[in-house]
C-alpha cells in the first residue's frame, strides 16, 4: 500500500487559510518520492505534474510550483509536520534452519520490538514470515506463516493488543538471497516487522 496519499493530504494543510488551492508534495514515510497529476473539473489533466519533492504548488490558473525551505516554515506548518506519525520501522528477525525459533543474534530484537510498539500508542504491527528453498513449497508456506505467528504471539505475550497485529506467510516467495531449489540460506529464513 502506497502511504503517500495521507502525508499528502496532511501536509497540503500547509497552505492553511489560503485564498487559493495548494498542493505540498512531501516524501513517503519510507522517503521516497512519488508524483501527483492533478485533474481539472472535467477530469482533463493540468499542464503539469507535480513531482518535485518538498514543494508547494499554486493549483489557481497555471500551476506554480516552488520548493519548501524547511527551515523558513512558519510554527503552524512546523506543528503540522510534527503531528504526522512517525516513520514505520521494519526488523528482520532470523530462524533456526526448519523451525520457529530465532537465532541466538534474533533474540534481542524481541525487546527492540516490544519497545517501539509500547512507545506507539495504536501501533499497526505487520509480521511477514519467510523460509529458504529446502523443502516443498506447501511446507514452506506452512512455517513461513508459523514462524510469523511466533513472533506475534510472543508480542502478545508481552502486553501487545493482538487486534493491532497481523501474521503472514510468503514461503519461499521474495527471497532475500536467490538460491535454486533445495538449497539452505540464514538469510531466507526470516520474518520482517513493520511497526506502522
Amino acid at each position: 500500500m502506497n502511504r503517500a496519499l495521507p502525508l499528502l493530504a496532511a501536509a497540503g494543510l500547509l497552505a492553511g487559510c489560503a485564498t487559493t488551492p495548494t498542493l505540498t508534495l512531501l516524501p513517503t514515510e519510507e522517503g521516497k518520492q512519488g508524483a501527483v497529476a492533478v485533474l481539472e473539473e472535467n477530469g482533463r489533466p493540468m499542464e503539469t505534474v507535480v513531482s518535485e519533492l518538498n514543494s508547494s504548488t499554486n493549483l489557481s490558473g497555471t500551476p506554480r510550483t516552488r520548493s519548501i525551505d524547511p527551515a523558513k516554515m512558519s510554527a503552524r506548518q512546523r506543528a503540522l509536520l510534527d503531528s504526522l506519525p512517525p516513520a514505520p520501522v521494519r526488523l528482520t528477525l532470523y530462524f533456526l534452519e526448519g523451525t520457529t525459533e530465532l537465532t541466538p543474534e534474533s533474540q534481542p530484537g524481541l525487546a527492540f520490538l516490544i519497545k517501539e510498539v509500547s512507545e506507539r500508542p495504536g501501533a499497526e504491527v505487520q509480521v511477514t514470515g519467510y523460509t529458504d528453498t529446502l523443502g516443498d513449497a506447501d511446507a514452506n508456506d506452512r512455517l513461513s506463516q508459523q514462524r510469523a505467528e511466533e513472533v506475534l504471539g510472543v508480542l502478545a505475550k508481552h502486553g501487545i493488543d493482538p487486534t493491532l497485529m497481523s501474521a503472514v506467510g510468503r514461503g519461499e516467495r521474495n527471497l532475500r538471497v536467490a538460491t535454486p531449489d533445495g538449497v539452505s540460506e540464514a538469510a531466507n529464513r526470516r520474518v520482517v516487522v513493520t511497526i506502522r
